[in-house]
């Protein structure tokens, strides 16, 4: 498996195009470069001798076989993560995929995001642990960012609005200052988790929304109105940088 998490190659084989092409559609939004796609349990099992993929997406119906026979051949090429996506909802069809050793089972219709979490969240199990890198030691001169009139002093973790000091939580203090030194890219809610609270997105969906809307309340003129922290509505948010850092 490759070293990292975006460089593993993922294997749609699903019959429906509507379905492969949404999938690989949103797996290479989430950061994915090698997603492939396959629409026969022939073409399937050909493509996977071709690439050994990461992972496979596997649809149990498919034109030409089914999903079960295609997982026990896939498997005894390469061990790989596999999960069934299926219309069939019977808990005997879900039983017997895991008993087989599938990964998950996913039912038609799902949210495409969170098969892609999913998705993440196999692959990672899987990653060599990776040591983090040095930080980068802080240049003097951004000791202090701004804003409008919205200054963060870095040395003091302080944040202040019209030369007033703000009630800022560490965990409040920590996005913002994501947010201003990634200004103009779409960050998701799983970028953003991992940021701040350095572990899995599950559960802190509603958290990070609470602590936006919380930020919005302090560092907006009209927090109904965001001009800073906005909304990219499927994706996630963007500080949207009207002026230059100081």
């Amino acid at each position: 498996m490759s070293a990292s998490l975006y460089e593993c190659k993922i294997l749609i084989i699903d019959d429906e195009q509507e379905i492969a092409e949404l999938l690989s559609t949103v797996l290479q939004r989430e950061g994915f470069k090698q997603v492939h796609t396959a629409a026969t349990a022939r073409d399937g099992l050909e493509s996977f001798r071709r690439l050994l993929p990461d992972l496979v997406l596997l649809d149990i119906m498919l034109p030409d076989g089914n999903g079960y026979e295609l997982f026990g051949a896939m498997q005894q090429i390469k061990s790989v993560p596999i999960l069934f996506v299926s219309a069939k909802d019977e808990e005997l069809d879900r039983l017997l995929g895991f008993a087989m050793g599938a990964e998950d089972y996913i039912t038609k219709p799902f949210s495409a995001k969170e098969v892609a979490y999913r998705v993440k969240a196999r692959l990672k199990q899987r990653l060599p642990a990776q040591p983090a890198p040095p930080a980068p030691p802080e240049p003097a001169e951004t000791k202090v960012l701004g804003f409008g009139d919205v200054r963060i002093d870095l040395a003091g973790s302080e944040v202040s609005k019209a030369g007033r000091k703000l009630d800022f939580t560490a965990k409040e203090f920590k996005m913002l200052l994501y947010f201003v030194q990634n200004p103009g890219r779409v960050l998701s809610k799983e970028q953003i988790c991992q940021a701040v609270w350095g572990g899995n997105y599950s559960g802190v969906d509603n958290t990070i929304s609470v602590h936006i809307r919380k930020i919005r309340l302090k560092i907006e003129d009209d927090p109904s109105s965001p001009r800073w922290i906005q909304t990219v509505v499927g994706l996630g948010y963007k500080f949207v940088l009207q002026e230059n850092l100081p």
